[in-house]
């Protein structure tokens, strides 16, 4: 499914945060987006799953505007793993991704076992079918992010919102989750502060500054040093990874 953002501009108490954004992920593609703190990227991606409403443009999937569908029906198309998360109460593991179920069901009915099966499934696919009955809160920060990666993905979606999805996780879940939404299958739009796990990973990049986006395109192209001083501050080393290829920086202060 395409994603397109056609001059979204989002605006919050009375102060403009992204300003007239344009861009396109197209179906099946990792898209991500980069940026230093504060530029707009959450708010951006938060449009997309629909936590807020543009001031100005649209959301489309496959050229229909986002915000005009129902709910359940939004829901059925874009899953999201916000940055930011709160459980109020302690369901179990299993419990919690068992909610990505909630927009194929109707009205009140209860999971099927077909859910169970696909809930648990998930579960394994993220390497924590141990957390199954363990309590949410009792989790680490990086064993709650798998499992919420788990929810997000048995929603099954045709499009994939994650907002630093590899936010407490050790290198190993890092580099597994990337390849892993990747092989789902869906169109993902990322936010990721690690510009070498972009690079790696992203078949575009979106670099936002200010709520504007400044550059764009295929990783080797986006992320040269000139802008990497302009945007980031740092000063950056293009390498290339002696096995894959891949564009990867090493980086120094920029004096």
């Amino acid at each position: 499914m395409d994603v397109s953002l056609d001059g979204l501009s989002v605006d919050l108490a009375g102060t403009r945060l992204v300003h007239d954004v344009t861009l396109a992920a197209p179906g099946g593609r990792l898209v991500g987006l980069v940026g230093p703190n504060g530029s707009g990227k959450s708010t951006l991606l938060r449009c997309v799953y629909r936590a807020l409403r543009p001031a100005a443009g649209a959301v489309r999937l496959d050229g229909e505007d986002l915000h005009a569908l129902p709910a359940r029906e939004a829901a059925r198309r874009v899953s999201a793993l916000p940055q930011e998360h709160s459980a109020e109460f302690d369901f179990t593991a299993a419990e919690v991704v068992g909610m990505g179920r909630l927009p194929h069901r109707g009205g009140f009915a209860r999971p099927s076992a077909g859910d169970d099966g696909k809930c648990a499934a998930a579960l394994r696919r993220v390497g924590a079918g141990h957390l199954a009955g363990r309590g949410f809160l009792s989790l680490s920060g990086g064993e709650k992010q798998r499992v919420l990666i788990a929810r997000a993905l048995v929603q099954e979606p045709r499009v994939l919102v994650l907002d630093e999805p590899t936010n407490h996780l050790d290198i190993a879940h890092q580099l597994e989750v990337l390849a892993l939404v990747r092989e789902a299958g869906p169109t993902v739009l990322t936010a990721l502060h690690d510009l070498n796990l972009a690079a790696a990973h992203c078949d575009l990049l979106y670099v936002i500054a200010a709520g504007r986006i400044v550059a764009s395109g295929a990783p080797a192209e986006v992320l040269e040093p000139a802008l990497l001083a302009e945007v980031f501050g740092v000063r950056a080393t293009p390498v290339r990874h002696p096995v894959t290829g891949a564009v990867q920086l090493l980086f120094d202060r920029l004096h």
